[in-house]
């Protein structure tokens, strides 16, 4: 449901931006930046207490690779998260009255934007995880939507950062679409940016294993439990 929901979020937003700002490309990406960020902050409040607030395998995957979660849970998101995010991009298409699905021509293929993918995918998980390392979960949600806000002007790919969305996006012929063919590289540099992340994770904060568990929020019936057994210390008494 939390990706349906960003992949409506994004894709959504673009399809209203082309058609309220038509030919003003800088304007256009300024509304979508913007609704991005703060839907992306409310999505994660809302079903991070239920599934942990996974959106992204790339989180997923650096999470099972710091003992936050198991593989078997990491590799049961990822195919979950493509099929919301497509759903979700079905739905925006839907609500403003195009075809369901519609295949993007939006060509997204250079070194430019490989890099700019891997530069947002390393910033992304640094952002993730440094909160947890210094206990300050409470504030992610607003943390990763100020920064992919931000991501959507300071690289050159507008900051995906996430190989779900990147899948759902092809299902969109609209400012936020990208082509099928440009999909391979994007997940590609969104793999080096993961790599390159642990390595920067591992070398930055080395007990970070002590603190994957808190990347992202517990379920909501482990922190019922937390909350009754510590109301006012610890770690998790935040939640």
């Amino acid at each position: 449901m939390g990706s349906a929901f960003l992949a409506a979020v994004v894709i959504g937003s673009g399809i209203a931006a082309q058609t309220l700002s038509p030919g003003q490309a800088g304007l256009e990406l300024l509304e979508t930046a913007a609704v991005t960020a703060a839907g992306l902050f409310a999505i994660i409040l809302m079903v991070g207490a239920v599934s942990g607030g996974h959106l992204n395998p790339v989180v997923s995957v650096v999470d099972a690779a710091f003992g936050g979660i198991s593989w078997r849970d990491a590799a049961a998101y990822a195919p979950t998260q493509v099929i919301g995010c497509v759903a979700g991009a079905i739905a925006a298409n839907t609500m403003f009255g195009l075809s369901a699905v519609s295949i993007s021509q939006h060509d997204r293929t250079s070194a430019g934007h490989w890099l700019g993918e891997a530069v947002a995918t390393v910033g992304l998980l640094l952002v993730i995880f440094a909160l947890a390392r210094f206990q300050r979960t409470h504030v992610t949600p607003v943390a990763v939507g100020a920064y992919i806000g931000a991501a959507y002007f300071f690289t050159s790919s507008t900051g995906f950062a996430n190989p779900a969305i990147a899948i759902g996006r092809m299902f969109s012929n609209t400012f936020a679409g990208i082509a099928p063919a440009s999909v391979p590289g994007f997940m590609a540099a969104q793999t080096v940016g993961g790599l390159v992340a642990v390595g920067l994770i591992r070398l930055f904060y080395p007990d970070m294993s002590a603190a994957a568990a808190d990347v992202v929020p517990p379920p909501a019936d482990a922190t019922a439990q937390q909350s009754l057994e510590a109301p006012t210390t610890g770690r998790r008494a935040r939640a």
